[in-house]
Order: structure tokens, then sequence, then C-alpha cells
């Protein structure tokens, strides 16, 4: 057995024993606790397990100015970035970009990448980390360099009858069947869509304004910085209730 696979089992089967699982609902940015490690901030929205992932965890990471730069590090785990303040300096290889707030990282297991701030401001970041209850096709060497990232500035708008949408991709990944996100502004007043169910897990991220999400018959409010979690076939819709437009993220997985 490949040393890598024997230890994706292993972790599996701690990570079933000890994990719980995500209920969905809204996760407050605000009221999550902020945990100073090595440096740096942290506060953890989500953790547990879900449908079809374990290990699964969003949190936010706050660097502050002049943080020391680290080795490049390679994990078995794969893991998506989304820039929430900030300027961070990433290196997938051996490219290297500075992304502002909205830019996005997909990183592969296996594959080498640093963070870095190298401006004069502290930078936060979401990082959403998870591995799939199947076990995947360990062989890295097929995946090596799919890494990527999505320059904010570069993504186009296009406005629509409620409001506008920025696509960012809709592809298999090495722990996922199918990873799709997109960002859509809504209009006053409006549902982006009646509640509805898929079989994909989705998380919206709210990055402008305030919304409700009707998650199973509730309504929830939403701030920005807020995530909202919404588990496999899950009755769900949201409702932009503040004044003028609201934008948020939207990426469903499985």
């Amino acid at each position: 057995m490949k040393p890598l696979l024997l230890l994706f089992l292993i972790g599996f089967i701690l990570q079933t024993a000890v994990a719980q699982t995500i209920p969905s609902g809204v996760y407050s940015w605000q009221k999550a606790a902020v945990v100073s490690k090595d440096g740096y901030e942290e506060r953890t929205l989500l953790e547990g397990t879900t449908r079809d992932f374990n290990d699964f965890s969003v949190r936010g990471i706050t660097l502050p100015v002049n943080y020391p730069v680290g080795p490049s590090q390679k994990l078995d785990d794969e893991i998506m970035l989304i820039v929430k303040e900030g300027e961070l300096t990433v290196t997938l290889g051996e490219k290297t970009k500075t992304l502002g707030p909205g830019s996005v990282v997909l990183v592969m297991p296996g594959d080498a990448h640093r963070f870095e701030n190298k401006s004069a401001q502290p930078v936060t970041y979401y990082l959403m980390r998870y591995a799939s209850k199947e076990v995947p096709d360990l062989d890295l060497t097929r995946m090596a360099g799919h890494s990527f990232w999505i320059d904010w500035k570069d993504v186009p708008f296009k406005a629509h009858d409620k409001g506008g949408i920025r696509k960012l991709f809709d592809q298999a990944t090495v722990m996922c069947k199918r990873f799709e996100m997109h960002v859509t502004t809504l209009n006053e007043g409006i549902w982006s869509h009646p509640p509805h169910t898929h079989r994909a897990a989705e998380i919206l991220l709210l990055i402008e304004n305030r919304a409700q999400e009707s998650i199973d018959g509730r309504m929830l409010a939403a701030e920005v910085g807020d995530i909202i979690f919404l588990e496999s076939n899950v009755p769900h819709g949201i409702l932009n209730s503040g004044k003028g437009s609201c934008t948020y993220f939207a990426f469903q997985f499985e």
C-alpha cells in the first residue's frame, strides 16, 4: 500500500471517530473566538464532518505586517482560500502573485504552496480545508500543478434581472467530484431563488450588505463576513433584506 494512501486511511478512521457533524446554519464572523497562534490570529467558523467530507473546516486567518516567511508546505488535504481584507502574496510551485479582496486560491493535495503578507497592513483570509470520505485517487503526480488562483480584478461581472453574477470555476478536483463557485449580486428586497434543494452541499459567504437565509423553513439573519453552511438536500433560499444590493460568494461541492 502506498504511504500516502495509508496515511489517508488512518486519518479517515481517526476523524470519523471524534468529529461532529456540522449542522446547516449561519456562522457569525463577529462572534467567533479569536485565538493567537505563533504570531497570527485564527478564528474557527466551521469544524467537523459533512455528508461527503471528513476533517472539514473553515477558519479566518489574519497575518500581521512583516509576519515571518515560512517554507513552502504540502498537505494531504485540499484547501480553498478567499482573501477577505488586505493583500496576500501567494506562491504555488514556482509562481507568485499578490492578490486582493475577493481573490480565490485552490490548492490540490501534495502541491507546494506558501502564503505571505508583504504589505504594510494586516491581511485576513478565509481558509477552507477538507478531505473526501471516499478514498480519492492519490496518484498525485497526475494532478500536480493543477492548483490555481483567481484574481478578483480579472473576473467579469455579468448583469441580469436580479442583479448580476461573477463566475469563477466549475470542475472536478482531487477531493471533489464537482466544485462550483460564483459570486452573486442581488438587488434589494428580492430572493435569489425560491427555497430549493440540491445534492451538493453549499456555502454562502456574505461580502456586501446583509441578508436572510431560509434554512429548512427557518429565517436566519446574516451579516458581512458570516458563513452560511447548507448541507446536502436541506431546503434553503436567500433574501436580500438590506438597503441596496447585497453580494455573496456561493460555492457547491460534493
